[in-house]
């Protein structure tokens, strides 16, 4: 379905257009909003990262621990943000086969890393003072 004159052509990625019929267009708008909630994990996740390396500057005593833990931050939300646009992808290539929806892979690698980051920050704040 074109837009404002587009063409099919005009749309990327072009060979996911293609394929398939198109969908209703409320669950493509459905797909697409899925897609920018993990794009704000992502740089909510890049934030905390940003954050929790900003205080280890400004400690008395800078520490290993707040390193790692901000690096870990940072690399779950750029796991986050890489992974949105492939999930988009296999998402609406579904939508438009008509085949059922991919099942989710990063929810469970990013809830369970991010309990296990929790989990470092709070024996962080328990034996450091954070």
């Amino acid at each position: 379905m074109a837009t404002d004159g587009e063409g099919e052509s005009a749309r990327w990625p072009r060979r996911l257009y293609e394929e398939g019929d198109e969908p209703d267009p409320r669950f493509t708008l459905a797909n697409e909003r899925t897609f920018l909630a993990w794009i704000r994990t992502a740089l909510a996740l890049m934030a905390g990262g940003v954050g929790v390396e900003a205080l280890n500057a400004v400690s008395a005593e800078p520490s290993d621990i707040r390193t790692v833990l901000a690096v870990a931050l940072l690399l779950a939300g750029v796991l986050c943000s890489g992974t949105a646009f492939t999930r988009w992808v296999a998402t609406e290539r579904a939508l438009r086969r008509g085949k059922p929806l991919p099942a989710p892979r990063l929810a469970p690698v990013l809830g369970y890393g991010l309990g296990v980051i929790g989990v470092a920050a709070c024996v962080l704040l328990f034996v450091t003072g954070f």
